[in-house]
């Protein structure tokens, strides 16, 4: 399966755009958001990410672990698992606080990649039934 891999330049792009007025911009010292990604290309390279509900939720924890910014850390791994989504035409109705929850705890370490992928697969197929009905 091929999938979209995200670049540091797009996160860096997808971060700037979900900081509000007054938080600071920029990576934090001593972090490598390439690691990060890193991280999910090794998961691939080990054959461990199935489908893209896996990538989404390897970025995501990837990234909510980091912190990689100086601001917008959870704010950034939800966007870049909603972008990794929509680049292989997943498009999720988000329940902020269901969400929120999912990426406050991946941030924490008391959420794993697996269970994290298995819950997005049961959201998109709830939208996928409601869009039957």
């Amino acid at each position: 399966m091929t999938f979209r891999l995200l670049t540091p330049e797009l996160v860096d792009v997808i971060h700037d755009a979900s900081l509000n007025e007054g938080e600071s911009s920029g990576r934090a010292r001593g972090k490598s958001l390439k690691d990060a990604l890193a991280r999910v290309d090794n998961r691939l390279a080990y054959g461990l990410i199935a489908d893209v509900f896996d990538l989404a939720a390897a970025y995501a924890v990837a990234i909510a672990r980091g912190p990689y910014f100086n601001d917008g850390n959870k704010r950034t791994a939800f966007q870049v698992m909603d972008v990794c989504l929509d680049l292989d035409g997943v498009a999720l109705a988000w329940k902020t606080e269901a969400v929120a929850e999912k990426i406050i705890l991946a941030a924490q370490g008391l959420l794993e990649e697996p269970t994290l992928a298995e819950w997005l697969r049961r959201e998109a197929e709830s939208v996928r039934r409601t869009k039957q009905l």
